[in-house]
C-alpha cells in the first residue's frame, strides 16, 4: 500500500512537471502571437488556458483525494498540501500568458507593442522561458540550487521591468497614454510571471527543508 501512495505521489509531481510544460507554452506563444499581432495564434493561447485550468482541478482533486484516503502525515503531508499551492502559482501563470494575449485581440489589427519596446518585451519572455523551465528543474530533481539560480534569474526580469517602467516615465514617450498603459500592464503581467514562477521554487525548498515559506511579494 505504502508503495502505491508513494506511486500516487509521484503522479502529483509529474502533474506539476506538465503543468510548467503548458505554461511555458502559453507564455512562449502569447508573447508570438503579440508581437506579431496574429490574433488567431493569441485566441488559441487564450482557449488552451481552460487546459491549464483543468489540469489544476484534477491535481487538486487527486490531492484532496490522497488526503482523505491515506491520512498522510509530515513530509507526505507537506508534500500533499504544499502541491495544491504550486499549482494554484502554476494556473496564475497561465492566466497571466492569455492576459499577454489577450492584449493582442484587443488591440489588432494594430501590433500592440510599439518598436522601441520590443527589444525590452521579447528579453522579458525569454527570461520568463528561462524561469518557467527551472521550475519544472525544481519540480523534477528538488535541488536546492536550482532554486537559488531562479532567484537570480527573477532579478534580471525585474531589471527589465524597471528599464521599461523608465522609457514610459523619461519624457520622450510618443505612442499615447492608451498604449503607456498597455505597456505599464504588460511589464506587471511579466514580472508577476516571474513572481510566481519563483514561489513555486521557494516552496519546493520547504518541502526540502521545512523551512517557513513566505509568498513572495516585492
Amino acid at each position: 500500500m505504502r508503495e502505491v501512495f508513494h506511486d500516487e505521489l509521484q503522479q502529483i509531481t509529474d502533474d506539476l512537471v506538465g503543468m510548467s510544460s503548458s505554461v511555458r507554452v502559453a507564455i512562449q506563444r502569447g508573447t508570438e502571437a503579440l508581437l506579431r499581432g496574429d490574433v488567431k495564434l493569441a485566441e488559441q493561447v487564450i482557449d488552451e488556458d481552460r487546459g491549464i485550468d483543468d489540469l489544476r482541478t484534477i491535481l487538486d482533486a487527486h490531492a484532496v483525494d490522497l488526503l482523505a484516503r491515506q491520512s498522510p502525515v509530515a513530509t507526505d503531508l507537506r508534500t500533499i498540501v504544499t502541491s495544491m499551492r504550486m499549482s494554484a502559482d502554476l494556473e496564475r501563470m497561465g492566466d497571466l500568458a492569455r492576459h499577454v494575449a489577450k492584449l493582442t485581440r484587443l488591440r489588432f489589427p494594430d501590433i500592440a507593442v510599439p518598436e522601441p519596446i520590443q527589444p525590452i518585451v521579447r528579453e522579458m519572455n525569454q527570461i520568463c522561458l528561462r524561469i518557467v523551465d527551472q521550475v519544472g528543474t525544481c519540480l523534477r530533481t528538488q535541488d536546492l540550487d536550482v532554486v537559488e539560480d531562479l532567484e537570480r534569474i527573477d532579478d534580471e526580469l525585474d531589471e527589465l521591468h524597471r528599464r521599461l517602467y523608465e522609457q514610459l516615465v523619461d519624457g520622450h514617450w510618443e505612442h499615447g497614454t492608451e498604449s503607456a498603459v498597455d505597456m505599464a500592464l504588460l511589464g506587471r503581467y511579466y514580472e508577476r510571471f516571474g513572481d510566481h514562477g519563483v514561489s513555486v521554487a521557494r516552496r519546493v525548498r520547504y518541502l526540502v527543508t521545512g523551512e517557513e515559506f513566505q509568498d513572495r511579494d516585492d
